[in-house]
């Protein structure tokens, strides 16, 4: 395990050390065990977590956009990707663990127990609700997503948390050109602009990403986020 992440690190010319290595070995400890209970993940080979999940969820950090003492929002985290490698290798960043899935949260509320994570808390709800609350909106420097949905619906669940001059980071496949065009009206109308998009290989992998960095130039329209699941039925 340890050869593989310690090796992808340096290739993706991430900082990591002992305590970093050892604080991921026991995530994936307790993300196999937890997913016999309940289902977290659908990989579950040692190799391919310490992969798809671990050098995945850290590629975000290539992005050069996030910084150390950021107040960041994972929305649909999941099993805590890719807010809890953040955490683990930018430990001072202040993270929150976003999903409307409640059991997956105590799942991670043990996570941050386990590693003694500081600053990190875990909070259930749905986006579109969420982005409308006073000590949610716009407050992050940085809102990141691994989660499946399209781009225009992403970011009408993400860009409403950001506050303005942070960032949207949404971690999408090879094929991302439609995804991107069909969301330029969401991103506009919501306050956003495309600064960055950034190809990623996954070492050890066939996996390559676009990492999509959306900067917040203006203040969401108090109208969006949308309830009814309508950024999901009809994305702007």
């Amino acid at each position: 395990m340890t050869n593989i992440l310690r090796d992808g690190f340096e290739e993706m010319n991430i900082y990591y050390n002992e305590e970093i290595l050892e604080k991921f070995s026991i995530y994936k400890r307790l993300l196999k065990e937890w997913n016999k209970k309940m289902n977290i993940t659908a990989i579950t080979d040692d190799k391919e977590i310490d992969i798809k999940h671990f050098l995945d969820s850290s590629a975000i950090l290539n992005s050069n956009i996030i910084k150390y003492d950021d107040r960041i929002i994972d929305i649909g985290t999941g099993g805590g990707f890719p807010g809890v490698p953040i955490k683990i290798l930018l430990p001072e960043t202040k993270i929150t663990l976003f999903d409307s899935l409640k059991k997956r949260l105590k799942f991670l509320d043990l996570v941050i127990e386990e590693l003694d994570l500081k600053n990190i808390e875990t909070v259930h709800g749905r986006a579109e609700e969420f982005g409308r609350k006073n000590d949610y909106r716009e407050t992050y420097d940085i809102a990141v997503s691994r989660a499946v949905a399209s781009l225009n619906t992403l970011s009408e669940y993400c860009l409403p948390f950001v506050k303005k001059e942070g960032y949207f980071i949404a971690m999408k496949g090879p094929d991302a050109s439609d995804e991107l065009k069909n969301a330029q009206n969401a991103i506009k109308k919501l306050g956003g602009n495309v600064e960055k998009i950034q190809d990623i290989h996954i070492p050890f992998s066939e996996l390559d990403h676009k990492i999509i960095a959306i900067k917040k130039i203006r203040n969401t329209p108090k109208q969006y986020p949308r309830g009814g699941g309508n950024p999901k039925k009809k994305p702007l």
